[in-house]
């Protein structure tokens, strides 16, 4: 919630120590994480005032993390001014530090859990007194009973609200002290406003008490507001873990020969790092000593280890699979690649978070009309000469059956069983407006690893040899954790392995066996043999007096790719396969997909300005994608997908993740999610057309508050009887019947 600086027990974090200055383009630079910004109005506001600064180049605030990235000119010193600015339009500003978030959000997202099981026990408890004063409406309950049970729902419900009330009432409050209002400000006066009449009914023992109404529906605000606290939690975990990447100590090699262990910032370019093996890489260089194998899948997205020898490039991020490497520093910290991924990721997600739910359109407009109806129903009585109680029971009947139950429903409900409709196939929606998105793409870009294919090597073909030849190089592959090893032996079955075998990194294996040397490995390694230019990875067997084997890999296709390919061309969507890969293997899969427009061998840079060319066409993109490097245009897309044998990131990055080896749940979220689209539309309209006929009764007094109760709750059950037709319909078929001949043909290609 925004919190000024004068906050008890949190003084102002002298900011000048952190600022940096960018190695490009010689500004200042400074990162702040902004305690309290709860939605996009909140992104324009600050971005905005700092806009207004003299020297101040470039402000973003980031949705997800709260980080707010700020270029200015001039001198450090100034940051104390760019603070001050942000904690005067009532948001609490400190040096960006993950840990510290990290922390503030485990405290919030506690006093969350803690308001909601307490508004949670006192309404159930609150809803049992109050059926039972309804009932005595019927039954003739007398006025000491009556009056003694709104004073117990009292008892419950003034503490209650009192306590789980905070995180509304303390936003609310400093937006106000600060001149300006947010969505917490209606939401506290509802929750205090129905209480305090009821408390006034309850004094003169009036027939009508709300206390159940005001305490149900914090209950419910709290759900909605731990829930979007959760959601943005997952989605924080992405830019966190490559952070921490990014904050792992490497081995720096002393003058005299020793290895001193320090953090990647204290680094120099020229110095040299010691790589051991299974170790992250912790800077952009290039390898000073030693030969070995990376995965390098960060970068290219590629599965199959990359050899490495003196001066090849290396990244930051990368893992060394084999022997220790002597890597000499080119770049660290904000200039590595890994930087550069972190930065892609928070830009994309920054635009991505400006995007506006319809109901949070409509609602701008509502609650507005609403409050002043209300309050010049209560005026205009008065005006009247009808007193002041009747004047108040008008508006309050206005209030309650205006209450955009309906259309606070409108959304959630269809949501809930969408959700719950795309989970039963193995599907996790996770972002709030994620289906408004999917309904509206007509883009969808895919990567190739791990996403139309399944991720893991599998042994294609044998040339030049047959089964006696797998079982003799499976005796070796045995012996390797390679990925192409593996995968042989894999192919092969159990078996025994021999003993004494040698790994020579990046290059293969070899055996010295009774009739002579052994090897199993790369082209020109195992067998002296030109390149045919054959796409896909290989293993070639060389024994004494036999000729060579070749041993052919694949990353196989899902097994439903071709046809939900198909299907989805055949529903009028364009398709485009980003990789970065290299381009004759993207080239072939793309051939046996029928993907007209690919792109091959893309740094993760390069997938994001793709996307944003096609954003600038008007194009609304869906991004399915899988590795680490496919984490900043997961972000970069309007909307994005990701299988659940994806890496941690990306899939924190994706706004849903499939099950399964299929890939027909792309099809599936994006049916579901066009019908759901048609159904928030019906309730929304709906909800509206309900207030325009029971408005003008309430209005003109014909309305009690106990019928306006009664009428917004019909309402509401008529908007989740609507939302349940999103149940009746079936799961979309993987191709239709136009797509049925193009996907048979596309699976014989395949």
């Amino acid at each position: 919630m925004p919190r000024g600086a004068d906050v008890p027990g949190e003084p102002r974090v002298e900011a000048a120590p952190f600022v940096r200055v960018d190695p490009v383009s010689g500004l200042l630079r400074l990162d702040l994480v902004v305690e309290g910004v709860h939605c996009a109005a909140c992104i324009r506001r600050i971005e905005r005032a700092l806009g207004k600064l003299p020297g101040v180049k470039e402000a973003r605030v980031n949705l997800t993390t709260r980080r707010l990235a700020v270029a200015f000119e001039g001198d450090p010193a100034r940051a104390g001014e760019i603070v001050a600015a942000v904690e005067g339009l009532g948001y609490r500003a400190v040096p960006f530090d993950p840990s510290r978030l990290e922390g503030g959000d485990a405290a919030a997202e506690k006093e969350l859990l803690l308001c909601l099981a307490v508004a949670g026990f006192a309404a159930g408890n609150i809803m049992l007194l109050a059926v039972s004063v309804w009932s005595g409406h019927f039954v003739g309950m007398g006025e000491a009973t009556r009056t003694f049970l709104h004073w117990f729902q009292a008892l419950i419900a003034l503490p209650t609200i009192a306590f789980a009330g905070r995180p509304f009432f303390r936003s609310a409050l400093a937006a106000l002290r600060h001149g300006r209002t947010n969505m917490d400000v209606p939401i506290s006066l509802a929750v205090v406003l129905a209480p305090t009449v009821s408390l006034v009914e309850t004094i003169r023992a009036g027939d009508h008490a709300y206390f159940d109404s005001a305490v149900t529906l914090l209950f419910f605000l709290l759900i909605g507001r731990y829930l979007d606290r959760r959601a943005r939690g997952a989605a924080r975990a992405a830019a966190t873990r490559l952070l921490a990447l990014r904050a792992q100590a490497v081995s720096r090699i002393e003058p005299d020969g020793t290895i001193r262990p320090v953090r990647p910032e204290s680094l120099e370019v020229g110095q040299e790092i010691l790589v051991a093996t299974g170790e992250r890489i912790g800077v952009d260089g290039e390898v000073a000593d030693g030969r070995s194998e990376l995965d390098t899948s960060l970068v290219t997205g590629e599965t199959v280890p990359q050899p490495v020898a003196p001066g090849a490039p290396v990244f930051a991020g990368t893992v060394n699979l084999g022997p220790p490497l002597r890597v000499r520093v080119a770049a660290v910290g904000e200039g590595t690649l890994l930087a550069e991924i972190v930065r892609l990721m928070e830009a994309a997600e920054q635009r991505r978070s400006r995007f506006v739910a319809l109901a949070d359109r409509v609602s701008r407009l509502y609650a507005p009309f609403v409050h002043t109806l209300a309050a010049l129903t209560f005026a205009g009585w008065l005006f009247a000469g009808a007193g002041w109680h009747f004047a108040t029971m008008s508006a309050i009947a206005v209030l309650i059956i205006t209450c955009p139950c309906a259309l606070g429903l409108a959304v959630p409900a269809v949501q809930v069983i969408a959700a719950g409709r795309l989970m039963k196939g193995g599907t996790l929606v996770k972002s709030a407006t994620a289906l408004e998105r999917f309904a509206r793409v007509d883009t969808v870009v895919f990567d190739k690893t791990g996403t139309l294919t399944t991720g893991r090597m599998s042994l294609e073909a044998i040339e030049g040899g047959g089964g006696e030849d797998l079982e003799a190089a499976a005796t070796l592959a045995r012996t390797s954790r390679h990925p192409l090893a593996r995968a042989l032996a894999a192919a092969a079955g159990p078996g025994p392995s021999a003993t004494g075998v040698e790994e020579v990194a990046g290059r293969g294996l070899r055996w010295q066996g009774p009739e002579g040397e052994w090897r199993l490995g790369r082209r020109g390694f195992a067998a002296d043999v030109e390149d045919d230019g054959t796409a896909g990875a290989e293993l070639w067997l060389a024994r004494p007096g036999r000729p060579p084997v070749r041993f052919r890999f694949a990353d196989p296709l899902r097994p439903d790719a071709a046809e939900v390919v198909a299907a989805l061309r055949a529903r009028g969507l364009e398709l485009e396969l980003l990789s970065g890969d290299r381009t004759a293997t993207v080239a072939e899969v793309a051939r046996r997909l029928g993907i007209d427009r690919w792109r091959a061998e893309l740094a993760p840079a390069e997938k994001v300005a793709r996307l944003e060319e096609l954003a600038r066409a008007g194009r609304e993109v869906a991004m399915v994608g899988d590795g680490l490097n496919d984490a900043p245009a997961l972000a970069a897309a309007r909307v994005s997908l990701s299988p659940a044998s994806a890496v941690d990131v990306a899939q924190t990055t994706a706004d849903a993740v499939f099950q399964g080896v299929k890939l027909a749940p792309v099809l599936e979220v994006l049916e579901v999610a066009r019908r759901a689209e048609q159904l928030v539309r019906q309730n929304i309209a709906l909800s509206i057309a309900y207030n325009l006929c029971a408005v003008p009764l309430a209005v003109s007094g014909y309305v009690t508050p106990l019928v306006a109760a009664i009428a917004m709750s019909t309402s509401s059950l008529l908007v989740v009887g609507n939302s349940l037709r999103l149940q009746l319909g079936g799961r979309p078929a993987a191709a239709g019947a136009a797509a049925e001949p193009a996907g048979r043909a596309a699976g014989a290609a395949a």
